[in-house]
C-alpha cells in the first residue's frame, strides 16, 4: 500500500507543475517508479531525487529510510554526506569566486601560494592541474593511517612525489584537492569552511550545508557505513577516513547537504551562467562560469570542466548520454550526484547513502546515468 500511494503522488504531481516547466508527466512518473524499484531492490536504502530549472522545481521525489536501523522515510530535507561533491560545490566554488575577484589564477604556480610544496617538478604545477586532476599526484594515501594529525597530514600531501609530469595525465586525486583547499585557505585568508559559510552558503540560504554538523541536526543526517576503523555507525561525521583525520574539512569531502539546499546551489549556478544572478547573492560571472565550466584541454584528460566532469560521449560516466555540451556535474563515493545543464536549464540531484551498511555494496552506480538519461527523455522543451 505505501507503495502504491508514494507512486500515485509522484505521478499526481508529475501531471501539474512538470507540465508546466516543459517536462512529461508520465515520463516523470517513471523516475519515481525506478527509484523505488532501486530501494525494493536493495541497491540503497533510501533516495532524494528533485529535477528542476533556474526558476522552478519540476519533481521531487523522496522513497525509502533514512537507515537499517532507522525506519523513518526519507525526506526532502533529509541530510546526506556529499562525499566528493565537496569537491564541486565546495572547492570549486571558493575557486571560482576568488578568481572572479582577482585573487587567484588557473595558471599561477602552486608553489608561489604553498612554498611548502616541494619535491622533483613541482615547480610546473599549476592551480589548473589541481582542479582538472592532472598534476601528477598519487590518487590516494592512507592518511589517516600513516600521519599522527593533521599538521603531519598535510605535511606529507605537500612532499608526497609526483607519480607523473604535470599536465601529461589525468589522474583523479583526492591529494590534489587536499592541496587546493590548502591554496584556497592562504588565498581566502579564512578556513575553507568558514570561507564558504560567508561567502556561498548563508547568502544562498542553505541552512543544511556545513562541514562537521552540529548536534541538533543528528536526527535528520542519514547515516553513512559502519566503519571497522571506527568501530561504529557512521552519522553525522564524514565517511571518508582521510577526510575526518583532517578534522572534517577537506577539499575533497565532508560536506553534509540537503536536497532542498542543493536545490538553491545549482539554481544559484544556472542563474549565474545566464548572467541573471542579482547583486545581492554571490557573484560569478557568466562568461567566467561559462568558461571555467568547458570542456578543458585535450578529452582524454578525463572529460573535465574546471572542478567539474563533463558528459562523455559514450555515456560513460554518470551524465548519461543525452546532456548537452555545456552540461556539468560530479558525483560522490557515499551516492550522491549533481548534473546541471545550462543549454536545457535544468539540473538533476540525486542523494543516497548506498554505503549504509557497507561500501561493498555497488548497484547503485549505474541508476545515475539511468536517471539522467530518462530526464532528457521527459524533457519537451
Amino acid at each position: 500500500m505505501k507503495r502504491f500511494m508514494l507512486a500515485l503522488t509522484v505521478a499526481a504531481a508529475a501531471c501539474g507543475l512538470p507540465d508546466a516547466v516543459g517536462f512529461d508527466g508520465g515520463g516523470l512518473a517513471d523516475i519515481a517508479r525506478f527509484l523505488q524499484d532501486q530501494v525494493d531492490d536493495g541497491a540503497v536504502p533510501g533516495v532524494v531525487f528533485v529535477l528542476g530549472r533556474t526558476d522552478s522545481v519540476a519533481s521531487t521525489a523522496t522513497m525509502g529510510r533514512l537507515g537499517e536501523d532507522d525506519p523513518r522515510p526519507v525526506q526532502l530535507n533529509t541530510i546526506y554526506d556529499l562525499a566528493s561533491l565537496t569537491k564541486t560545490i565546495g572547492l570549486t566554488t571558493a575557486t571560482y569566486l576568488l578568481m572572479a575577484e582577482g585573487r587567484l589564477a588557473l595558471d599561477e604556480p602552486v608553489q608561489d601560494i604553498v612554498p611548502e610544496f616541494t619535491g622533483d617538478h613541482k615547480d610546473g604545477v599549476t592551480v589548473r592541474h589541481l582542479l582538472t586532476h592532472t598534476s601528477g599526484l598519487p590518487p590516494w594515501i592512507p592518511l589517516h593511517l600513516e600521519t599522527r594529525d593533521r599538521d603531519d597530514a598535510l605535511h606529507r600531501v605537500f612532499t608526497e612525489p609526483l607519480d607523473s609530469m604535470p599536465g601529461e595525465s589525468f589522474v583523479y586525486s583526492d591529494l590534489g584537492a587536499i592541496l587546493m583547499a590548502e591554496v584556497v585557505e592562504r588565498r581566502a585568508g579564512e578556513p575553507l569552511d568558514a570561507f564558504l559559510q560567508r561567502r556561498i552558503f548563508d547568502p544562498l540560504d542553505m541552512v543544511d550545508t556545513r562541514f562537521n554538523p552540529p548536534p541538533e541536526l543528528l536526527d535528520r543526517i542519514a547515516p553513512t557505513e559502519n566503519d571497522a576503523w571506527r568501530g561504529r555507525m557512521i552519522r553525522g561525521e564524514v565517511h571518508d577516513e582521510n577526510a575526518f583525520h583532517l578534522g572534517g574539512v577537506s577539499g575533497h569531502a565532508g560536506l553534509f547537504s540537503s536536497g532542498a539546499d542543493l536545490t538553491k546551489f545549482a539554481q544559484w549556478m544556472l542563474a549565474s551562467f545566464a548572467g541573471t544572478v542579482s547583486d545581492s547573492r554571490p557573484g560569478i560571472p557568466g562568461d567566467s562560469l561559462r568558461a571555467w565550466t568547458g570542456l578543458q584541454g585535450n578529452p582524454e584528460h578525463g572529460w573535465r570542466a574546471i572542478g567539474w566532469q563533463k558528459p562523455r560521449p559514450d555515456g560513460n560516466n554518470s551524465a548519461g548520454t543525452r546532456m548537452g555540451a555545456s552540461a556539468f556535474g560530479h558525483t560522490g563515493f557515499t551516492g550522491t550526484s549533481m548534473w546541471i545543464d545550462p543549454g536545457n536549464d535544468l539540473f538533476i540531484i540525486l542523494l543516497t547513502n548506498r554505503v549504509h551498511p557497507t561500501r561493498e555494496n555497488t548497484r547503485w552506480f549505474p541508476s545515475r546515468a539511468a536517471v539522467a538519461d530518462m530526464v532528457m527523455r521527459a524533457d519537451k522543451r
